[in-house]
């Protein structure tokens, strides 16, 4: 599935902008909910999202931050079978000073289950939030994440995601202004084939108390092959933050993978 920050203005005022404001948006490399998944887009794919993220309360200021929106376009770019890499661009609005610098980047590499041998885990790194502001967008969080799918016989209890991440130590500063900038991350998700081959569920949680941590829950219906939406429920691990409802639409194109073939 398918990408988080605040309202800064520089270094050491991110700490006070970040206490109360309480809006967060997704860098979108292929993400569960919220943080990167060591899902890759395939060779030659295509991944468009639109997100939003709705404040569902005021925060410690009483103030009601504003909503966010991000468009993202992530692409599959290596041929391989065992060894895949995305890169992708996002678009991001409703952020105040930082909408004056509103392009950011991401890449990945990964490996996906039983690739090497049976019962091998998923694999990948990269990085996201790559803004084009020094200090000031510039989040840089880095990551390396493995997940295995679980069975009791051939009953699935789901996938189990767990990885660590570092970012720019200036701008990921808790309430206090105190940097706060790397921790674990992890996530449970499972499909619900019991009730319908098109839902699957996710929690998912970000370490840190700075705008990247969050405890996520949610759930997505897939409309056909390519199409999916998902819902969730944000709440940051920084309590004077607002927390936020997101809805995120995502969609594959494979035109350019046929294209590939075709000239191959």
């Amino acid at each position: 599935m398918n990408r988080p920050f605040r309202k800064v203005v520089s270094g050491v005022m991110f700490g006070g902008i970040l206490l109360f404001s309480g809006t967060p948006v997704f860098a979108t490399p292929s993400t569960h909910i919220w943080a990167p998944s060591t899902d890759v887009q395939p060779y030659g794919v295509m991944h468009l999202t639109s997100d939003a993220y709705v404040p569902v309360e005021r925060d410690a200021a009483e103030n009601r931050p504003d909503t966010v929106t991000n468009m993202g376009l992530t692409v599959g770019v290596l041929p391989l079978d065992k060894l895949n890499a995305e890169v992708g661009f996002d678009h991001k609005s409703g952020l105040g000073a930082l909408d004056d610098t509103p392009m950011y980047f991401n890449a990945k590499v990964g490996v996906p289950e039983n690739a090497f041998f049976e019962f091998s885990p998923a694999v990948a790194g990269g990085i996201y939030d790559v803004g084009t502001d020094n200090d000031l967008t510039d989040f840089n969080l880095t990551y390396i994440k493995t997940a295995k799918t679980f069975y009791i016989d051939k009953f699935s209890l789901g996938r189990v995601s767990a990885g660590y991440f570092n970012g720019n130590d200036k701008l990921l500063l808790d309430g206090n202004g105190e940097k706060d900038n790397n921790g674990f991350f992890g996530a449970w998700e499972r499909s619900l084939p019991e009730i319908s081959d098109k839902l699957w569920v996710a929690v998912e949680y970000q370490g840190t108390e700075s705008a990247y941590g969050t405890w996520n829950f949610g759930f997505s219906w897939k409309f056909s092959d390519n199409a999916s939406v998902i819902f969730a429920y944000d709440r940051y691990n920084n309590r004077d933050l607002a927390d936020t409802f997101t809805i995120q639409v995502d969609i594959d194109f494979d035109v350019f993978s046929k294209l590939f073939k075709k000239a191959a």
